[in-house]
């Protein structure tokens, strides 16, 4: 019975495995309060009083930055060991930021429910959100995070120092520091809107989309590796590429927000054509590393995680690259902007960029805690994984298709029939294809909702009862041959 025991695994990677658990539960409560909020579109009566749309709202959307950011960190936890190959630095200062930032999550949900009304004064200031989207957190919460940056960003650094310096450390070790960093850059007060929106854009975008996916490739790269064998130096130069990348897209890319707070208009050209560019690298190097697994007649050990991989593939290409070029184009971006296409491009990039990531380094993390137990073809309940899969990718992408409609709508009744009045904002939102689909958003949300639970379920029972070690099973091939 291959149930999953923690002494299998080193200090590192059970703290790695804390990490993984809250991020899985915040996914839960991400979707759970994504279709309350869906729910609250269709019937803008529904728990008005208790839990207001602007809450819910709060909640699905950071639900989403922290589950993300908890999973990339248990991510690099996992692989820093191996990576290094030295005993990872600082296990009880690692273990304390887990404590410290999980208690943190726990009270600003807590004060997302229910402190959001009353008088304003010195305490309360510290209590409220601070009305940033996606940055709510109060400003202690703020601060612990950085906090907590700081004690992850220790022990990786410490630990290459130590230990074996490669190109995915050294990148690694990079980009932390700006994703540390960058978050600086949402915690100070501007008087000036413009001048707020401006620093804000910087987290948003260059903290999220930028240092994000250099750490997405990081990961990338290293379960590749463990997964299918891939030469080292074939994932260390596209990673490479995407840093260059990253410099140039991430950057620049950031000029199509510029437009929109009173910047030149040179920006929206410049932004709307970088912007594009980021996920490019990431899928050569899958398509590299499938290629070169196929010529040295490698195996795939985990079919589930490898899966995940070639989601994020594709869901990385199109949804943060060609769903957001297509939208950030000056000639259509100017009508578009604040529209649901925003909502539609959204959806599935976080869904193909960062979802798909975390969980396939889960499934790496299960089959180490089970006794490096068979994951591959052949596997006992593999629909599970098969369908849960599938029904999240069919989800993401029908919300986000409803959503395109909808914000079509908008852009067109609201932009270039009502000439951006309040009037014409309001109108947009009556016309039947509109609340049409958000209807459907909502059919596609209970489909994306059955396959977390379908996710959920195997992460519990996936691999229980398997006894075929991964190693020893032969080659492809040399199975092929002897059936």
């Amino acid at each position: 019975m291959a149930a999953f025991d923690s002494s299998r695994l080193n200090g590192w990677q059970q703290l790695a495995i804390k990490y993984f658990f809250v991020a899985i539960v915040l996914f839960g409560a991400q979707v759970l309060f994504g279709m309350l909020a869906g729910l609250q579109y269709v019937k803008p009566d529904l728990l008005q009083q208790a839990v207001p749309f602007s809450i819910t709202r709060i909640v699905h959307i950071n639900a989403m930055v922290v589950w993300l950011l908890y999973g990339f960190l248990g991510s690099v936890y996992w692989l820093l060991e191996d990576e290094s190959g030295v005993p990872v630095v600082g296990l009880k200062l690692g273990n304390l930021a887990f404590y410290l930032l999980t208690a943190a999550v726990v009270v600003v949900v807590v004060v997302y429910l229910f402190i959001q009304i009353g008088p304003g004064n010195d305490l309360t200031r510290w209590l409220i959100t601070e009305g940033r989207e996606y940055i709510e957190a109060p400003r202690w919460a703020d601060i612990g995070i950085v906090v907590c940056a700081l004690i992850f960003y220790y022990n990786v650094a410490a630990t290459f120092m130590k230990g074996r310096f490669s190109g995915i450390s050294g990148v690694l070790t990079l980009d932390l520091i700006a994703l540390a960093g960058l978050y600086l850059a949402g915690m100070f007060y501007q008087v000036n809107i413009s001048h707020d929106q401006y620093w804000w854009w910087w987290v948003i975008h260059l903290w999220v989309e930028a240092t994000w996916e250099v750490l997405v490739g990081c990961i990338l790269a290293w379960g590749l590796m463990t997964i299918l064998g891939t030469r080292r130096e074939i994932v260390t130069t596209w990673l490479y590429v995407e840093v260059v990348l990253m410099l140039g897209s991430g950057i620049l890319g950031l000029g199509h927000h510029y437009f929109w707070i009173g910047m030149p208009d040179y920006w929206l050209k410049i932004g709307g054509f970088f912007s594009a560019l980021e996920p490019i690298p990431l899928v050569a190097m899958v398509v590299h590393s499938v290629y070169d697994s196929g010529e040295h007649r490698l195996r795939n050990i985990n079919h589930p995680a490898f899966a995940w991989f070639i989601a994020h593939t594709m869901g990385n290409f199109f949804g943060a690259g060609v769903w957001g070029f297509m939208q950030t184009l000056p000639q259509i971006n100017l009508y578009t902007h604040g529209t649901q296409w925003t909502a539609s491009h959204g959806h599935v990039a976080f869904w193909g960029a960062y979802v798909t990531i975390v969980v396939p380094m889960v499934y790496l993390a299960l089959q180490k805690g089970r006794g490096n137990v068979w994951m591959g073809s052949g596997l006992v309940g593999a629909w599970r994984w098969k369908w849960a899969l599938t029904l999240q990718a069919l989800g993401t992408v029908g919300m986000a298709m409803c959503l395109l409609i909808a914000g079509y709508v908008q852009s067109f009744t609201e932009r270039a029939v009502g000439g951006s009045t309040w009037e014409a904002y309001f109108h947009a939102q009556t016309q039947p294809w509109f609340t049409q689909a958000m209807h459907w958003r909502m059919v596609f949300g209970v489909i994306f909702s059955l396959g977390f639970l379908l996710l959920a379920w195997d992460l519990v029972a996936i691999g229980v009862g398997e006894r075929r070690p991964a190693e020893a099973l032969p080659p492809r091939e040399e199975a092929a041959a002897a059936a």
